[in-house]
């Protein structure tokens, strides 16, 4: 085989794992995506809705309801399924009169929430409330949905929320939320790095850093 610096080696493209790592080392000195998990990936919706008029019941009764979905088609989506469970609507013979997205008043102060969800398991139908620490209620429904998932191998589409409210600290009943409800709650400094300036950053150093506190 040849050497990397013969002749016969001159205008041979590198293997295909050199050239990975050579794109990876060029991606690493670009500001890197915002982490997916990290972003709210639910959205309340207020959706209004009936029946289409017909000459039997020319004004047919209007429904509200307050969705969370990823987006505006999926939260449509989710009304004509209950209107079709409860009411007897379907979207063929029904029509929407509203679709408003919801926001939080407060997104940069940190809340208690209470969620009351329904789910189907492989065997049958539970009932739970669960209990989040979040800025907005789009977040602890996101944080809902992933602990599901996880704990309960639950499907989103499986997952009916009946109810969400803002609680107070005196009403909270879990413990992974009560306990950060101590004024002189305190953290271990463990991993300790000084901010270097954007002047003197590089993507590579020579040195490890130093990640304990002296």
């Amino acid at each position: 085989s040849s050497s990397p610096l013969s002749p016969s080696a001159v205008g041979r493209r590198p293997p295909l794992h050199q050239r990975a790592s050579a794109t990876a080392c060029a991606e690493m000195g670009k500001s890197l995506p915002t982490d997916p998990s990290c972003q709210a990936k639910m959205r309340q919706y207020q959706i209004v809705g009936r029946a289409a008029p017909t000459a039997k019941n020319p004004v047919p009764k209007i429904y509200r309801m307050r969705l969370f979905a990823k987006n505006k088609v999926l939260a449509k989506s989710r009304f004509w399924y209950f209107m079709k469970r409860l009411n007897k609507a379907k979207k063929s013979g029904g029509e929407l009169l509203a679709v408003n997205e919801l926001f939080d008043r407060g997104p940069t102060k940190v809340k208690n929430y209470g969620i009351w969800l329904r789910y189907q398991s492989r065997t049958n139908t539970h009932n739970m409330y669960k209990e989040f620490r979040d800025v907005t209620i789009n977040g602890a429904v996101s944080q809902m949905y992933s602990e599901m998932a996880g704990r309960h191998r639950a499907h989103p589409n499986t997952i009916q929320i009946i109810n969400t409210a803002t609680l107070k600290a005196s009403e909270c009943k879990r413990d992974h939320v009560t306990e950060m409800h101590n004024s002189a709650l305190k953290y271990p400094i463990i991993r300790k790095m000084p901010m270097v300036s954007k002047k003197y950053r590089t993507t590579f150093k020579a040195s490890r850093p130093m990640t304990f506190v002296r």
